[in-house]
């Protein structure tokens, strides 16, 4: 039974989410550049949680174009290697703002670094004002700001518009482990997380800046498998898939 159907009639549990979507996840198997069929998938999947009225926006990675950290270990400044991340982060975005709005959904881009070509300047008010209107946002470049991750936008963004949930979209791990599940056969699964415990076990959900964002802005973390296809509109509907960080 798919999610559309098996959640047919059922009110959401969050009305105002923010996805996070790692850049690897939009290149699929192959791990660099862009599979479109994967990016579908994810717009159809947008589509069916936008359909229940949810109020939707997106941060997305640039990791299968570029990563900050990557250039630094290759001896580039850091703050030119993640400035490069931001612009690859605003290509994942507009690959995603195309398809979406090829199944008819009305988007917004919007970044934190101006290119006015292609994209609305981020300004927080205008961000809430489109997501009352039913418009899928999405934020590129992210915070605009060097040494900082797209997880950490993730949280502001989510503390900024007063996101109900960040959606933590996983490929092809379906929640947060005690240690690496591929690796370990017996790796523990969690259901549930504090935040604290996420920073005092390292473990890999979010950076502890990120964390530390949403703990002091109780904003929860569900952490799933974006290669399940209706994982993110169960997710939204409050079904147990993944782990759950922080209070509900």
């Amino acid at each position: 039974m798919s999610a559309a159907t098996s959640n047919a009639g059922k009110v959401p549990k969050y009305r105002r989410v923010v996805l996070k979507l790692s850049g690897e996840a939009l290149a699929g198997k192959a791990g660099f550049g862009l599979d479109l069929n994967v990016v579908d998938s994810i717009a159809r999947q947008i589509k069916d949680v936008v359909n229940k009225g949810v109020e939707m926006s997106i941060v997305v990675g640039g990791g299968n174009f570029w990563r900050g950290a990557k250039g630094e270990a290759e001896g580039m400044d850091r703050a030119t290697s993640d400035y490069m991340g931001m612009l690859a982060t605003v290509m994942n975005c507009m690959a995603l703002q195309e398809r979406m709005e090829r199944l008819g959904l009305d988007t917004r881009l919007m970044t934190a670094i101006e290119m006015r070509e292609i994209a609305e300047p981020y300004i927080r008010r205008k961000a809430i004002h489109h997501l009352k209107l039913g418009r899928v946002v999405i934020f590129g470049a992210g915070s605009g700001n060097p040494y900082f991750t797209t997880d950490t936008t993730a949280a502001l963004r989510a503390a900024e518009i007063g996101a109900e949930a960040i959606l933590m979209a996983k490929q092809g791990t379906d929640g947060v482990y005690d240690s690496d599940p591929n690796v370990n056969p017996g790796a523990h699964k969690f259901e549930r997380l504090d935040y604290l415990e996420v920073i005092n076990r390292r473990l890999r959900v979010m950076d502890a800046t990120a964390t530390t964002l949403c703990m002091d802005n109780r904003i929860p973390l569900i952490v799933f498998d974006l290669d399940v296809y209706g994982n993110i509109e169960r997710a939204v509907m409050g079904e147990r898939v993944g782990t759950i960080v922080g209070r509900e």
